[in-house]
């Protein structure tokens, strides 16, 4: 069996095509992580055979013998599905933390993407809420992006923003929006206050720069983000038509949430 033909390969292939097309990653913008059971990448790949070992910038023993199919540093999505083995490659975290084992992919000296501490931190933290999760997805949503100039930064004042723009929004992330400050990426730092926001949201906003989400597979994920995108796009049209004139109140958004049994995130909602 040729690994180019695995599931996993395909739905990243399939997705950063989606992704490009919306415009959300252009150029090299943008990245993936997949977390791989054993037995999934045994069936395409001999486990004993390791093509590089590259060392980690952190201790990512939390996720020692762990497998992830992950995008390229500087790889295009619109380029995926044509080279997705130059595009992407299969890892395993070494026993030690302290390094990334290369089995698949990376071709021609490529390297995971520059985020994958952002990515591996938010997987550990994330996996601690919710045993089932799978994928971290960074892209530069279009609207969201725009919104990080304009809109008060406040994940309190974001969040409720967003809820009220689609019925739909507060039943698809009623545990809210988080926000970091704006720091430079590809960094430990950033990583570190990305995943601490991915304990309780499973969006982060990097101002002026994308959007990072999570969840247990893929179409959850591309979603959620396409969702908040949606919602922000809404936003954008509302304030360009003149400001808002009505919105779905607070003690409608508590209906919605009382009528799909999501949670709100405490004190998001006023009188409520």
């Amino acid at each position: 069996m040729t690994i180019i033909n695995a599931h996993f390969v395909k739905e990243m292939m399939a997705t950063t095509a989606n992704m490009y097309r919306l415009g959300w990653d252009e150029r090299n913008g943008g990245n993936i992580s997949y977390l791989l059971t054993e037995a999934e990448v045994a069936q395409y790949l001999t486990l004993t055979t390791v093509v590089r070992t590259l060392p980690l910038a952190f201790d990512a023993t939390a996720l020692a013998g762990r497998y992830f199919i992950v995008t390229g540093s500087g790889k295009y999505f619109k380029n995926v599905a044509f080279e997705p083995e130059k595009s992407l490659g299969v890892i395993r975290i070494a026993t030690d933390g302290a390094a990334v084992e290369v089995l698949w992919g990376f071709v021609d000296g490529g390297v995971p993407t520059s985020e994958l501490p952002s990515h591996l931190m938010s997987h550990i933290k994330r996996l601690e809420v919710d045993p089932n999760n799978r994928i971290v997805m960074h892209c530069h949503a279009t609207h969201l992006l725009a919104m990080t100039y304009t809109h008060d930064l406040a994940e309190r004042a974001l969040t409720r923003t967003l809820w009220q723009m689609c019925t739909e929004c507060i039943v698809v992330f009623p545990d809210g929006v988080g926000v970091i400050e704006w720091l430079v990426p590809g960094t430990t730092v950033i990583g570190e206050q990305t995943s601490a926001k991915m304990q309780k949201s499973r969006l982060v906003v990097w101002p002026h720069h994308g959007i990072y989400g999570c969840g247990k597979d893929m179409d959850e994920v591309f979603g959620l983000i396409e969702t908040a995108e949606k919602a922000a796009q809404v936003y954008t049209y509302v304030q360009a038509q003149g400001g808002v004139k009505q919105t779905i109140t607070d003690a409608q958004l508590q209906a919605l949430a009382d009528a799909f049994k999501v949670t709100p995130v405490a004190g998001y909602l006023k009188g409520v």
